[in-house]
C-alpha cells in the first residue's frame, strides 16, 4: 500500500479528507508521498545518490545544525492534518496553552492526540495508544479501493538541537498501522518509514547515516513509532548518525514527559494505604501525597497550602495527613482550619474544592511525585513536564480557575512544567488577561 491514500470524494468536494493523506507537508520526494507502482518518484534518485533530499518549503541544510534550542526538550507545536474534526490545523504551545471553543470544536481529540503521542513516544503499539481509531478517522473521509482510511497527526519539539518536526501518518480501516512517519530537522529528513507492503506487518524505513553510506534502510514493525526505536538501531558512528539520535531522543523525551490528570472527586474522598506518594491520573491517592510532600518539600506544601486559602471555602491554616480508621496504614487528609477550630476532611469538601487541590498539587510538584514515566537516562532538570488537562475548570468558580491560571505561570515560568488544557469561555477569558498564558480558540 502506498503511503498517500488521497483522491478526491466520489462526486464530493475536494476538500473532503479521504483515505490516509501523506503527513503534513510531505515533501514529493519523501517515502512518505507515495507514487504510481513501477514509476520511480524523486526519492528513488535520492536513494541513488545515498543522501535524503531536504523537506519541502526548505533550503538544504548542508547538513549543518540548527541553532541551540531550549536546555529542556518542549513540544512547541501540535499538528493534526487530518484528525477527528480537524482539517490542516496546527496549535502552537507555549509554557500555559488554553484550548477553548464550543462543544465539538475538537478540544478533546486535540488533548487525545496529544496523548497519544506521548504514548506512542513511551513505546505503546498503535492499539495502546488509540484504542478507537475508528473515532479519529475524520468524518467525512472516503475509502479509498481497497476500503483504507486513516488519520495524519505531527508536531513539533524544540531543544538543544533546534525544532525538529515528527509527522505520523496511520492506516485505521481495514488494518491498523503506520502508514508513514517522518522526522526532520533544519530541512534535512531524518528518518522516513513508508508501507510498501500490505501483506506484511512491517515499514520500509530509511534514516540519514551521512559518509560514504549516505542512507540506512531496514523494515521496522508497522505498529510502533519508528522515531523510539531509533536508538535500537543507529550505533551513532558518525555525524549523521549522531544527529539522528540526537533529534529522535529530543523528541521521545519531551513527549514521554507528559502527565494527563483528569482528577476524580469520588475517589479522593475515602482514606487510602500509605504507599510510595505518586499522584494517580484520577488522583484517587491524593492524601498519600500530600503526606509524601509535606515530609519532603516543605516550600512546595506551603505553596499548596496558600492555594488552599484562595481556592477552599472558610478559613484555612494548613493542610495536614492524618491516620484514619479502618485498618493500620490507612492515612486522610484534612484542612487545618487554624487553632480552637476542628479540622475538615477532604471527604467533606466539595467536587470543585477536591478538584482544585489535585490540579494544584499537580503543577506544584514534579514527574518524581507524579505516575509519569520520564526518561531515566536524562537529568529531571533537563526535562520538562506537560500537564494534559481535559476539562481544567470543570466544576470550579471563576475565583478557583484563576488561581490555577496563576499557579501554571508560577510554575511554568522556570520552564519546569507546562500545562495544556481545554477550558470553557470564563476560563479563557480569565486567561487572555494574564501575562504568560496563550488561548487558542477553536470556535468555526
Amino acid at each position: 500500500m502506498d503511503a498517500t491514500l488521497d483522491a478526491v470524494g466520489r462526486g464530493g468536494p475536494a476538500a473532503a479528507p479521504t483515505g490516509t493523506p501523506p503527513c503534513a507537508a510531505a515533501a514529493a520526494d519523501s517515502p512518505l508521498r507515495g507514487h504510481p507502482r513501477g514509476e520511480p518518484g524523486p526519492a528513488d534518485a535520492g536513494r541513488a545518490s545515498g543522501t535524503p533530499p531536504p523537506a519541502a518549503g526548505a533550503a538544504a541544510s548542508g547538513g549543518a545544525p540548527a541553532d541551540p534550542g531550549p536546555t529542556r526538550p518542549t513540544v512547541t507545536e501540535l499538528r493534526l492534518s487530518a484528525f477527528g474534526p480537524h482539517r490542516a490545523a496546527a496549535f502552537p504551545l507555549g509554557p500555559v496553552t488554553l484550548l477553548t471553543g464550543p462543544s465539538g470544536s475538537g478540544k478533546s481529540q486535540a488533548l487525545d492526540a496529544y496523548r497519544a503521542l506521548a504514548a506512542l513516544a513511551s513505546g505503546a503499539t498503535l492499539r495502546e495508544a488509540f484504542p478507537d481509531p475508528g473515532a479519529r478517522v475524520p468524518e467525512r473521509a472516503l475509502p479509498d479501493g481497497g476500503g483504507r482510511r486513516g488519520f495524519r497527526l505531527g508536531c513539533t519539539v524544540d531543544g538543544p538541537c533546534g525544532p525538529v518536526r515528527l509527522d505520523l501518518a496511520v492506516q485505521a480501516e481495514p488494518v491498523l498501522r503506520i502508514a508513514g512517519e517522518r522526522l526532520s530537522q533544519d530541512g534535512r529528513i531524518l528518518l522516513t518509514t513508508a508501507l510498501r507492503d500490505p501483506r506484511r506487518r512491517t515499514v520500509e524505513a530509511a534514516w540519514f547515516t551521512g559518509g560514504t553510506v549516505g542512507v540506512t534502510r531496514a523494515p521496522m514493525p508497522d505498529d510502533r513509532l519508528g522515531t523510539g526505536l531509533l536508538p535500537l538501531r543507529v550505533a551513532g558512528s558518525t555525524a549523521g548518525q549522531r544527529r539522528v539520535l540526537a533529534a529522535a531522543e529530543q523528541v521521545v523525551v519531551a513527549l514521554r514527559s507528559v502527565f494527563a490528570c483528569d482528577p476524580e472527586p469520588g475517589r479522593m474522598r475515602a482514606p487510602v494505604p500509605a504507599g510510595e506518594g505518586r499522584l494517580r491520573t484520577d488522583c484517587g491517592n491524593l492524601a498519600d501525597v500530600l503526606r509524601r510532600t509535606r515530609h519532603e518539600c516543605g516550600t512546595r506544601h506551603a505553596l499548596l497550602a496558600r492555594a488552599a486559602r484562595a481556592g477552599c471555602a472558610g478559613p484555612v491554616a494548613g493542610l495536614d495527613v492524618r491516620a484514619a480508621p479502618g485498618g493500620p496504614g490507612l492515612v486522610a487528609a484534612v484542612l487545618d482550619r487554624g487553632p480552637g477550630r476542628p479540622a475538615t476532611g477532604l471527604d467533606r469538601l466539595g467536587a470543585g474544592e477536591l478538584r482544585f487541590l489535585a490540579l494544584a498539587l499537580v503543577l506544584l510538584t514534579g514527574p518524581g511525585v507524579l505516575e509519569v514515566d520520564p526518561a531515566a537516562e536524562l537529568l529531571s532538570a533537563r526535562q520538562a513536564l506537560t500537564v494534559l488537562a481535559d476539562g481544567l475548570d470543570r466544576g470550579l468558580d471563576r475565583r478557583q480557575a484563576a488561581e490555577l491560571l496563576r499557579l501554571a505561570v508560577l510554575c511554568g515560568g522556570r520552564g519546569h512544567i507546562g500545562l495544556v488544557a481545554a477550558v470553557g469561555e470564563d476560563t479563557a477569558g480569565t486567561g487572555r488577561g494574564v501575562p504568560g498564558v496563550s488561548v487558542v480558540d477553536l470556535s468555526p
